[in-house]
């Protein structure tokens, strides 16, 4: 997975400064979103990976599937990735175009991966809490794990916090084998 996202960190990275510099991130975002869905489609999967396919078919079948989703930029784009055998990883560009674009907006998505519901005030206290740690409005986005035993792990982009009952038998498990 990692070598996906080196691989299409340097497309998102440019679809962003062109979004960016044209002041139309959330255009681009519904563009990649778009894209991301068809090309992670199982059947556009197993068409793209025939090995009979040129790579100008490639770009304007795929094209031809997102007419009306995609303009001029989209489809340049398409034919970039195409050219390069890199259509598939559209969805990891859309996902990294949408940190950076939560980045420049000052928004950090937070995930809580808990054993048990989170309440909306506990809700509340946590987006509060990561929102004097890192500056940013934060987004949580709520999961239950009931192999965490009890707590919660919270991840904000880089920030990772454990503090779930498993975490904390690793942890100790770790120090008695020392």
């Amino acid at each position: 997975m990692s070598e996906l996202t080196t691989l299409a960190r340097p497309y998102a990275k440019a679809v962003f400064e062109a979004a960016q510099a044209a002041g139309n991130l959330a255009g681009w975002s519904d563009q990649l979103g778009f894209m991301a869905a068809v090309a992670h489609d199982p059947a556009m999967r197993v068409y793209l990976d025939n090995p009979r396919l040129t790579r100008e078919s490639a770009a304007q079948t795929f094209i031809s599937v997102c007419e009306g989703h995609i303009d001029g930029q989209g489809k340049n784009l398409v034919r970039m990735l195409a050219d390069n055998g890199r259509i598939g990883l559209l969805p990891e560009i859309a996902a990294l175009f949408e940190v950076m674009r939560a980045g420049a907006e000052g928004k950090v998505e937070a995930k809580v991966v808990s054993a048990r519901p989170v309440a909306d005030e506990q809700k509340a206290e946590i987006a509060a809490a990561l929102r004097k740690r890192l500056g940013r409005d934060v987004e949580l986005v709520c999961e239950i794990d009931e192999n965490l035993i009890g707590g919660a792990v919270i991840r904000a982009g880089d920030l990772v916090i454990d503090g779930s009952m498993r975490g904390r038998l690793e942890r100790l498990a770790a120090s008695l084998s020392r």
